[in-house]
């Protein structure tokens, strides 16, 4: 797919698009959205806090790199579960009550983990904490998603990385804040009060409505309608995208031999997935696995986790300054995070999107670089090591600028309505393989080929990354859902869609 192409071409002009004057932020929509993005949370604090929680665990626990590297990875090998499943569970049970699922899923792993006495018993905590995170991951930008208007989608939808950042901030800040405790019960501490978050995330949510497009296509049209009418700028707006939604899920019924839409609860999906793809929906999957997949193979997660790792190494062995190195890696994250998610909307997703993999790969380069400076014990020089902590401070805020949000937003948005949640979850379990892959071989490649070896292969591969998404990633900013899958069409479809938009301004 020639996305340059398919970029140059203007939008459809049509009824359900918002005219320019109505891009206004609807404030139900984000009451809604920010609700929905708050299990995210649950994924930044555990990857935040386990970065430094690990210092202490080994310690306490008497454990071994390698177990290390498997109680780190666990969790997101484990998350996979959680994003395969979500996809069914949220057709059959609904958006909605699949995100209550994820909170209490991960409530349950965090008492686990919090009052953990041995290693086995901690494994068990962070394995059913990450089908809960699979979960997470999914449901929350697939529900924004499918709540916002098309002007704002990107702001909304961009949420969860937003707070996966802020949950990352606050590990790092409780890392530092609980690093005096006892070492028998810091780390219980650190890890076990994960489960509040958990309990004010299911009680937040019974205030939520449920997603207009799944109860579109359960055949409550009319609780639909209400939903919509508090998530758009007027009734002419919500009925507008009533009609576009009910055309989308018409087809639904027709492909289920004598069953109504109202019965459908994603049977057939993953033949039409994965069986019997058309072209379209091929060229979708490989876009939304992409992007998932570069997004973690980046190596930004095994950065966070082993980022003190990576300091004892250059030198630095009071936890005290490793954490507050943490600290303002966070800060760095969280400021940059919130610019992209402000200006998604203004820019797209593609210049965002290139900016920030072109600047990782810059940034992993001079990580390497300095860290190869540092490999010798005898001549540690001062300005490697404020090379390295600048380069790992640019690389998590190029991530904030790009991949960490926009792959949330294109998941949830370039599939059709039928194939949206399974779809989303199965590109989403490729992210969770390719994270737990990568945290639990870090360490391990680290010694063959050194840290230094590390960060230039992570360099190149998001050297590939970037000429991937200059590639198959078109722009959907200011498309509606049902107006997306065009983007995917051959292109000779495509163009005839830009010459209609264009005849129809200039009428």
């Amino acid at each position: 797919m020639d996305a340059i192409e398919v970029e140059s071409e203007e939008p459809k002009i049509s009824e359900t698009v918002p005219s320019p004057k109505k891009t206004r932020l609807n404030i139900y929509a984000f009451g809604c959205a920010l609700l929905a993005s708050t299990n995210s949370i649950l994924l930044g604090y555990d990857i935040g806090v386990m970065s430094g929680a690990v210092l202490f665990i080994r310690e306490n626990l008497k454990i071994t790199s390698t177990q290390v590297e498997i109680l780190v990875g666990i969790l997101n090998v484990c998350s996979l579960i959680g994003s395969l499943a979500s996809g069914k569970t949220s057709d059959y049970i609904g958006r909605r009550y699949t995100i209550v699922l994820a909170a209490a899923t991960f409530l349950i792993g965090a008492l686990l983990m919090g009052l953990a006495p041995s290693y086995p018993f901690l494994v068990a905590g962070r394995v059913v904490a990450g089908i809960g995170v699979g979960y997470s991951l999914m449901i929350a930008p697939v529900y924004s998603a499918e709540l916002s208007p098309a002007m704002t989608r990107g702001f909304l939808t961009s949420l969860p990385e937003v707070f996966i950042v802020f949950g990352i901030l606050l590990g790092y800040i409780l890392n530092y804040a609980l690093s005096g405790l006892p070492i028998h019960i810091n780390w219980r501490v650190m890890l076990g009060l994960a489960a509040i978050p958990s309990i004010l995330i299911g009680v937040g949510v019974i205030a939520m409505p449920e997603s207009p497009r799944w109860l579109v296509i359960q055949g409550r049209v009319d609780e639909a309608k209400r939903v919509l009418v508090k998530v758009s700028d007027s009734t002419e707006e919500a009925e507008s995208r009533l009609a576009e939604i009910t055309q989308a899920a018409s087809s639904l019924g027709n492909r289920e031999e004598g069953s109504g839409s109202s019965s459908w609860h994603g049977q057939g999906v993953w033949k039409e997935l994965l069986l019997r793809p058309s072209r379209p929906v091929r060229r979708m999957l490989v876009a939304a696995i992409g992007i998932n997949f570069f997004m973690q193979a980046s190596g930004n997660d095994a950065v966070i986790y082993y980022c003190p790792e990576v300091f004892k190494a250059a030198g630095i062995h009071k936890k005290k300054v490793l954490f507050g190195v943490n600290v303002i890696m966070g800060l760095s994250k969280t400021f940059f995070v919130l610019v992209s998610a402000l200006y998604l909307d203004r820019f797209g997703r593609r210049p965002l999107l290139l900016l920030g993999t072109s600047g990782m790969a810059v940034s992993l380069v001079a990580l390497g670089s300095g860290s190869k400076f540092l490999e010798n014990p005898d001549h540690r020089p001062l300005w490697a090591i404020v090379m390295c902590i600048v380069a790992v401070c640019a690389f998590v805020s190029c991530f904030s600028i790009g991949l960490g949000p926009i792959t949330w937003v294109y998941s949830s948005e370039i599939f059709p309505l039928r194939l949206r949640a399974q779809g989303s979850g199965l590109a989403i379990s490729v992210n969770r393989l390719v994270s737990g892959v990568v945290s639990m071989t870090f360490l391990t490649l680290a010694k063959k080929i050194t840290f230094g070896g590390v960060f230039f292969v992570l360099a190149g591969i998001m050297v590939v990354g970037t000429l991937f998404f200059y590639v198959y990633m078109p722009e959907t900013k200011g498309k509606t859902l049902e107006e997306i899958g065009s983007l995917f069409e051959d292109k000779a479809g495509c163009s005839e869609a830009g010459d209609n938009g264009r005849e129809m301004r200039e009428r």
